[in-house]
């Protein structure tokens, strides 16, 4: 149940017109809820009777797009009704919208209070700076910062947590670092934040260094302290550092085995670092100083497959995926693209393909283009180049292209390794055709023309691609290195 469910359906459930108007808004009768706010106004009802006041405002915001003009006009005339002398409404309200995905009304509500002297408390700017967030509203979030300045606020470790959070999430991170740095009082929440900021970034190196700086300000490590760490571990591809943290982990933070997003983070660690044995040992808990028990979900059982999938233990992939649904756990879509991959590399088309069927038939799954481009890739590595090209020829006839031009380039790519120039010529076509900016299909055929020492085409392509003022991203790897 969202916050405005809960909003229309608390209170005063015995009075009569809380009931119709609970009534209204579960069948979004926005007739009826008009007839109810009348009534209210003209018998005076709706000034002194502040739950139903909330009532009516949500009612509203359930009713009508958060687009609508009309949904905004009867927000503001609403708001004009309460006592501006009490903040506790607006509060509930802004909480309410916030909670509930009504992001733009939360940032009406706090405009309407400052706007028309209704005192504003660190409640509703921490709500209002998570709506922002949300929202991606950089104008509001300055706009708040001074007004936190100004008003006193800016010494509220909420306030603070909730302004570093807005700008992380913005990307802003030179001005969430700053504002880390200059605010008064600090917590382990506001290190999160920017510690996520520096993670979306990829800026790892950052990410590190405030972790290991936590400490010495007196600020506790924490389950998402070391989450942050770990993906800053992989991405920098340094499973030294990642093997530290993860024994550090160990010794903090007391039922780690019942933290299903840190080792799934750890698992993804180990299986990119290709220490599938240690990220085995976390899938099975080895190493856990209190073990229990517990039931591992779909989140650990994806990133294992991933992690055996990534270093090439294709078997593996096939056995643990047969034992994941031997154990009743739904498989996603991510699951099964990693097993028909897996079933691709080791040669077995009907599986592959049984697994292909079975995602819609038996759990309901649609076919994404990933698991088309897929099973392509799976046809095409067992020579049956004519089946897949008819698999993509009635997708194309869908008319979707954005969903085809992955499965051209599965295609293409398929061609290159089996050496089929032709198909893999027209494959580029099609795909260019749909996608003439797509660099990745010319870098396909390029690769197809040099494995077939066909250098003129290459020199022409080069030409084509330099004309069209396309550029290819510069690809890099990581290792991890003594020193």
């Amino acid at each position: 149940m969202t916050t405005t469910q809960a909003v229309v359906n608390g209170g005063a459930r015995s009075h009569p017109i809380a009931q119709i108007l609970h009534h209204c808004t579960q069948n979004k009768n926005l007739r009826g809820i008009k007839a109810i706010h009348a009534h209210l106004l003209i018998t005076g009802l709706f000034s002194f009777t502040p739950t139903l006041q909330t009532k009516i405002i949500f009612a509203y915001a359930t009713c009508l797009p958060q687009t609508s003009n009309l949904l905004v006009r009867t927000l503001t005339n609403s708001l004009k009704c309460l006592n501006p002398r009490n903040p506790l409404l607006f509060n509930s309200i802004i909480s309410g919208f916030c909670e509930g995905g009504f992001h733009s009304l939360a940032l009406h509500t706090f405009s309407f209070m400052h706007l028309n002297g209704v005192y504003i408390d660190s409640y509703a700017l921490c709500s209002s700076l998570t709506s922002a967030s949300c929202v991606r509203s950089l104008k509001f979030g300055q706009k708040a910062h001074a007004f936190t300045v100004k008003s006193g606020w800016f010494s509220s470790v909420y306030v603070g947590c909730a302004m570093i959070d807005l700008y992380a999430k913005l990307q802003c991170i030179n001005d969430a670092a700053q504002l880390f740095d200059e605010i008064p009082v600090r917590n382990s929440v506001c290190a999160n934040a920017l510690i996520s900021g520096y993670t979306e970034a990829k800026m790892w190196a950052e990410a590190l260094a405030l972790a290991r700086k936590m400490p010495s300000l007196n600020l506790e490590l924490d389950n998402f302290t070391f989450s942050a760490a770990l993906r800053a571990c992989a991405g920098l591809s340094a499973v030294e550092l990642g093997m530290q943290v993860h024994g550090c982990a160990i010794r903090k933070i007391h039922d780690m085995e019942t933290d299903v997003f840190l080792q799934s983070l750890l698992i993804e660690l180990y299986g990119k670092c290709g220490l599938v044995e240690k990220a085995m040992q976390v899938f099975n808990m080895a190493g856990f100083p209190q073990r229990r028990v517990r039931n591992r979900d779909l989140v650990l059982w994806t990133s294992m497959l991933g992690a055996l999938g990534k270093n090439g233990n294709y078997e593996q992939v096939i056995r643990l995926f047969r034992e994941m649904v031997a154990e009743g756990i739904k498989p996603d879509g991510v699951a099964f693209l990693t097993v028909i991959s897996a079933c691709s590399h080791t040669g077995q088309v009907n599986l592959g393909m049984e697994y292909f069927e079975s995602m819609a038939r038996d759990y309901g799954l649609e076919h994404s283009p990933e698991h088309y481009s897929c099973l392509i890739d799976l046809l095409c590595r067992a020579g049956e180049l004519n089946k897949a090209w008819k698999m993509v020829e009635e997708a194309s006839s869908k008319g979707n292209s954005n969903f085809t031009v992955s499965m051209w380039g599965a295609l293409l790519n398929a061609c290159n390794d089996c050496g089929n120039v032709e198909l893999g010529k027209f494959a580029a076509q099609r795909a260019i055709e749909l996608d003439p900016n797509n660099d990745g299909i010319y870098v396909l055929l390029s690769n197809l023309y040099a494995r077939n020492c066909m250098w003129n085409e290459i020199e022409q392509l080069r030409e084509f691609i330099r004309g069209k003022g396309l550029k290819k991203d510069i690809g890099s790897s990581w290792i991890d290195i003594v020193n």
